[in-house]
């Protein structure tokens, strides 16, 4: 596990206020928010956000107003840069992921693309 001093991701403060108030929620407001990238989707790659109580050996932990993400070392190269926000829409509110590396995304905002990930696109299953 390393904790890094330039975050590899950030949070806005809307990000951070809604991550703690569900941590509480939950009661467990030691807990972590893992966010993760797998082969798929129909951009190429997925995003994934998970809750978790114990970091891995080669998470990164990004603190960042008392709230800690979690990174693992692939999805490391792929986050780079990005950050986290909280967005309420008229079809509900969630976290997402603001992405420089992105060079094509679903419009479901779950599925993106580098350039590279062609090979391991599906077809689009949100309705774009």
């Amino acid at each position: 596990m390393s904790v890094v001093t330039e975050p590899m991701v950030t949070l806005t403060v809307e990000a951070v206020d809604q991550l703690r108030d569900y941590l509480q929620e939950q009661g467990t407001p030691e807990a972590m928010l893992r966010v993760f990238v797998s082969p798929g989707g129909c951009s190429g790659l997925s995003y994934g956000m998970t809750v978790e109580e114990v970091a891995e050996d080669d998470d990164h932990v990004i603190e960042q107003h008392g709230v800690k993400v979690l990174v693992d070392q692939f999805s490391a190269m792929y986050l780079e840069g990005s950050e986290i926000d909280f967005v309420n829409s008229l079809m509900g509110g969630g976290f997402t992921v603001h992405n420089p590396n992105a060079v094509a995304s679903c419009a479901c905002g779950h599925s993106f693309d580098t350039g590279e990930n062609a090979g391991t696109s599906q077809g689009c299953g949100c309705g774009a």
